[in-house]
């Protein structure tokens, strides 16, 4: 009987595997695409992300960041990252190196997907094979959170996702957050002769539409062709709880509150080693409070900050706001760019 089985084979269900393969576990992954999984992402790992990552010895090949700047009409505001640069990588390049190093180290990747969950009090059975424990890591929407009724509803205004990549010099090794009402704009210097652009929004328009709502981004892309385009949402999800029994949800697939503070594949990261932990010592059940004590700072400060925004005044003034304290802008930043 396998001591793991982990639905999903992005880069943080790949993670699970590989710390569970370091703790001594028999673990194997399940994830019904094939070959390099591409989505839509703002593609910027955090310093903590960059230092998990390299801890696992994946290599990460793309652009340094520096850290962050808002732009709202002719105002700015910057911090630069105190904990380590991070690293803008395309999401593609990113599974690619997390692939090749699980391989690597021994994990198993059957190109299936979990249908069935049956709990038999000291083990599950998925599909009709024992393990004693299931991570679902498989994504925003994922499939195990709804099959085990533990999708909760989410009010309130829902937000979109779109990534597209444009073929130019980075001018910055900050990653660039454009604010207007409709949403915010994300540039992320991802190689040499590339940036990456996310755009989040409620309004459901194409992407070349909503980047014309940021003349200082639409300016520098004049002329330049959008492309690979990616969407993705709504973007909050609620897991009514991270785990149930045997079964512990991590990543996006354990809630998602929303991409605007760039935290994801840290905070999943974080969730992996602890989701680990849990089922080495065996007691599946700790992994929910140290879900909570990992995810607070992330889900109150983004929480804070969406709520806050939605009135169209502190919008309009938060870049301003941010440039007239940069020692309280610089320490938000760091709260979030700081590994777990």
């Amino acid at each position: 009987m396998r001591d793991l089985l982990v639905a999903g084979g992005g880069p943080v269900g790949l993670a699970v595997a590989m710390y569970a393969v370091r703790a001594g576990l028999d673990v194997a992954v399940v994830e019904p695409r094939g070959g390099v999984i591409d989505k839509a992402c703002g593609e910027g790992l955090m310093p903590g992300a960059v230092a998990a990552l390299t801890a696992l010895g994946v290599p990460l090949h793309g652009h340094p960041i520096t850290g962050i700047r808002y732009v709202g009409g002719a105002r700015q505001a910057e911090a630069t990252f105190r904990h380590g640069p991070g690293r803008g990588v395309r999401r593609t390049t990113l599974h690619r190196a997390i692939s090749a190093a699980a391989l690597a180290a021994g994990v198993t990747t059957e190109r299936r997907a979990v249908c069935q969950v049956e709990d038999r009090g000291d083990h599950l059975l998925v599909d009709g094979e024992p393990t004693r424990h299931l991570v679902a890591a498989d994504g925003l929407h994922s499939p195990v959170r709804r099959m085990l009724g533990l999708d909760a509803p989410v009010a309130g205004r829902r937000r979109y996702g779109q990534r597209c990549h444009v073929s130019v010099p980075p001018w910055t090794s900050l990653v660039e957050v454009h604010w207007a009402g409709s949403g915010e704009a994300y540039v992320t210097p991802v190689g040499e002769d590339r940036v990456g652009i996310a755009v989040l929004s409620h309004e459901r328009r194409g992407l070349a539409d909503l980047i014309g709502d940021f003349p200082a981004l639409a300016a520098r892309l004049t002329g330049q062709t959008i492309e690979q385009v990616r969407g993705a949402g709504p973007l909050r999800q609620r897991a009514r709880r991270p785990a149930a029994g045997r079964v512990l949800l991590v990543g996006d697939a354990s809630g998602y509150v929303d991409a605007l503070t760039g935290e994801g594949i840290a905070l999943g990261l974080a969730q992996a080693r602890a989701a680990v932990h849990a089922v080495l010592v065996g007691r599946p059940q700790a992994y929910e409070l140290a879900w909570r004590r990992l995810g607070w700072r992330h889900a109150l400060l983004t929480q804070g900050l969406l709520i806050a925004t939605r009135h169209r005044a502190i919008r309009r003034n938060l870049v301003p706001a941010a440039a007239r304290m940069p020692g309280v802008f610089g320490v938000a930043v760091n709260q979030l760019a700081r590994p777990a």
